[in-house]
């Protein structure tokens, strides 16, 4: 089980229709083209927010910046898995979502691992103003691709395409909570950032779980 666009849980399923309706195949023509899009923004998107997190010493603010390449690996994975004869392949969906999986859990430790290493060293994060513009354009932006690519995963039966969409919404959510870091920093209260990099860490771990499964979801 996992939220929907609502709010609410919904149930979720793991064999994907048969691919073989016209509509079918424009939404997979669809999921590629939105994931093509994606990376356009999820590398200036990428660099912006590790530059930022580096120069302010932000913990939280560099693991979103990585997080954006997490998510920009995840659109790779799921243009490979609509090119070609993969469109088909069930066989492909399925490493596909366990791509999608491993993707989330290689930013999990390293997240862990970089506030531990942040706390034993006294590093304390500043305000980080190009920090706070980036991750207010993503908080605007990614909601509307997250819920297009979750529908879009739902009818295809691609759990690939609905984890990409919830690393989406994630990048959203992720960028309130360092955008509230970034703030409390601002104020003195350095307990912030690693709160959020923990926080993080956690929620990547616990989708990667979900997109191995290869539980798609209805909406």
């Amino acid at each position: 089980m996992i939220f929907g666009d609502s709010g609410t849980t919904t149930a979720c399923r793991s064999t994907p229709p048969a691919p073989e309706s016209a509509r079918w195949l424009r939404d997979a023509r669809t999921a590629r083209a939105l994931s093509l899009a994606t990376l356009v923004w999820l590398g200036a998107e990428s660099a912006l927010g590790i530059a930022a997190g580096f120069a302010a010493h932000s913990v939280a603010l560099i693991g979103w910046g990585m997080f954006s390449l997490v998510e920009a690996a995840a659109s790779l994975i799921v243009v490979w898995r609509f090119t070609g004869s993969r469109t088909h392949s069930a066989d492909a969906e399925a490493r596909a979502g366990r791509a999608v999986a491993i993707s989330f859990w290689l930013l999990a430790p390293y997240l862990a691992l970089h506030v531990v290493y942040d706390l034993w060293a006294g590093h304390t994060a500043r305000p980080s103003v190009l920090g706070a513009v980036v991750t207010a354009v993503s908080l605007f932006a990614m909601p509307f691709l997250g819920v297009a690519k979750r529908r879009l995963g739902a009818r295809l039966g691609s759990a690939a395409t609905s984890g990409e969409g919830t690393q989406n919404l994630l990048c959203a959510s992720q960028a309130v909570g360092v955008l509230a870091g970034i703030a409390l920093n601002g104020l003195g209260f350095r307990w912030a950032d690693p709160v959020v990099a923990t926080l993080l860490a956690a929620v990547a771990a616990h989708e990667g779980r979900k997109a191995w499964r290869g539980h798609v979801c209805h909406h």
